[in-house]
């Protein structure tokens, strides 16, 4: 048995087919046409396996993203499509090979790691925790919006320019090529929906579906509010059934607009969340409340505990997952009373950091 290694370029195919049987069986497409910034030979350095007599054992892909928010440029590890042969479960691979991972994104500079799963206590026991914020919108009946003369399409085939122009537009994303965008837009069962202006120029945009998973969700969308609104009209109206739309908590404006329709309003953690470079990520931080007037920031890792805080009103945190959730969120610091009011003032100029990760960047 050898690895966690990277496959090399003859042995993708080998590794494609493996994710195939294990993750896609049913699907009439490749896992690599589902991702397809994390299964190509660009990213290969990143692809680790557990091998044996040229049989792939194990799997895992770390995807490395950079996120750029108002206050703060995140590296994030983004790893995905964990899976161990059926046969050979219950050795302890998956944890190996996620460790892998880990230990390269910690190489590569990563602030954090962060993956999507229901296996919360396997994720647990490596320093994963539930962190970050999402907020979903379902849809349940149909609304009528102005749409302010905006003309609809359905028709996939849009520019990846237009597309890349209103994404780029957002306060927090991922750094993304037009080159992406494009391969995003090819990902089997993708729906585009689309809102024009009269002159022919892109207003709005949602994407529905990302291969199996997301159908009912749009988890990727760009434009203005009122544009936004008026397509997800004309979405509900087109599907004729219950819609979900995903939202980051700092959309606020459209948070404020969607939660005047009949809508059932869901919380939920952006994902299970890792730190790899505490003090990395602490300079940054520090370094963004220095520019919002706020010196005398603390946020130290000492042997056994972490200290936090303002001046001299500090706290002590003795896990590492309670740091995640603290600098990510959920925790409400004002509902906890764990600082005077005035460090509270200052500590939510930054935080909860508002780290988002669109639906097209999850692996």
């Amino acid at each position: 048995m050898e690895g966690p290694r990277s496959p090399n370029e003859a042995e993708l195919p080998h590794v494609l087919e493996f994710l195939n049987q294990k993750l896609r069986n049913e699907a009439p497409w490749s896992i690599a046409a589902e991702y397809p910034t994390a299964f190509n030979r660009n990213n290969l350095h990143n692809m680790r396996i557990i091998a044996d007599e040229g049989k792939v054992l194990s799997h895992a892909v770390l995807k490395p993203l950079i996120i750029k928010s108002p206050h703060v440029i995140f590296k994030v590890g983004a790893i995905g499509s964990v899976v161990t042969h059926d046969e050979h479960r219950g050795q302890g691979l998956s944890t190996q090979i996620v460790k892998d991972c880990l230990k390269m994104a910690t190489e590569q500079s990563c602030d954090i790691a962060i993956l999507w799963t229901d296996l919360f206590d396997f994720y647990r026991r490596m320093g994963f925790e539930l962190a970050g914020n999402e907020v979903s919108f379902v849809i349940e009946e149909e609304f009528e919006a102005n749409n302010e003369g905006l003309r609809f399409s359905t028709d996939p085939r849009v520019s990846p320019d237009a597309i890349y122009r209103l994404y780029s537009s957002h306060s927090i994303n991922s750094v993304r090529t037009i080159e992406e965008t494009k391969k995003f837009l090819s990902i089997p069962q993708t729906k585009v929906y689309t809102a024009w202006e009269s002159n022919g120029q892109l207003a709005a945009y949602a994407i529905e579906g990302k291969g199996i998973d997301l159908g009912g969700y749009l988890h990727e969308w760009g434009g203005s509010v009122s544009k936004l609104m008026a397509l997800f009209s004309f979405i509900r109206m087109q599907k004729g059934q219950p819609v979900t739309v995903i939202c980051p908590r700092h959309a606020t404006n459209l948070i404020q607009q969607l939660e005047k329709l009949p809508v059932t309003k869901n919380h939920g953690f952006l994902g299970m969340i890792k730190l790899v470079n505490f003090d990395q990520l602490s300079a940054k931080i520090k370094r963004a409340f220095r520019a919002e007037g706020v010196a005398d920031i603390v946020l130290e890792k000492h042997p056994t505990q972490y200290v936090f805080g303002i001046g001299t009103d500090l706290y002590t945190i003795n896990k590492e997952t309670d740091m995640v959730r603290l600098l990510f969120g959920p925790v409400d610091y004002r509902a906890m009373d764990m600082f005077k009011p005035e460090t509270l003032d200052k500590l939510e100029k930054i935080l909860p950091l508002p780290l988002w990760i669109w639906g097209w960047d999850s692996i």
